[in-house]
């Protein structure tokens, strides 16, 4: 399985569901390099699910770290990997470094050279208070 794409998709659902979208069908099957049925989909449902269902205490987690930005002045595509990240390390078995550097991975593919710096500070700072 490639926990990576899988990982992947899940953040483009959990960003088009925080702008409003439902991640329905038609975003599955037309926009996803994943297929359902196929071995990533179980994952990728599986956090996009988790996230979710457990939004509030994923962005408590994130503010805390914020160091005087508000959660809402995150770039929407950082949030999303950050949520997705945070939800790898405190809610399945996926050990915290290899989250964050999954999430770093994921950012310097979506977002800029500067918010790598961003996301791998708030990550880190998660990931040793765990």
């Amino acid at each position: 399985m490639d926990r990576t794409l899988a990982r992947a998709s899940a953040m483009k659902l959990i960003y088009e569901w925080e702008m409003g979208g439902d991640g329905g069908e038609d975003t599955r099957l037309g926009l996803l390099e994943i297929k359902p049925g196929e071995s990533e989909s179980d994952y990728m449902e599986r956090l996009v699910a988790g996230v979710k269902e457990n939004k509030a205490e994923i962005d408590e987690r994130i503010a805390r770290y914020l160091n005087g930005w508000s959660i809402d002045r995150v770039n929407r595509v950082e949030l999303s990997i950050m949520r997705v990240a945070v939800f790898e390390m405190t809610k399945t078995d996926l050990s915290p470094a290899v989250a964050v550097n999954e999430a770093l991975e994921l950012t310097r593919t979506y977002s800029s050279p500067e918010d790598v710096a961003f996301v791998n500070g708030v990550l880190g700072s998660i990931a040793r208070s765990l």
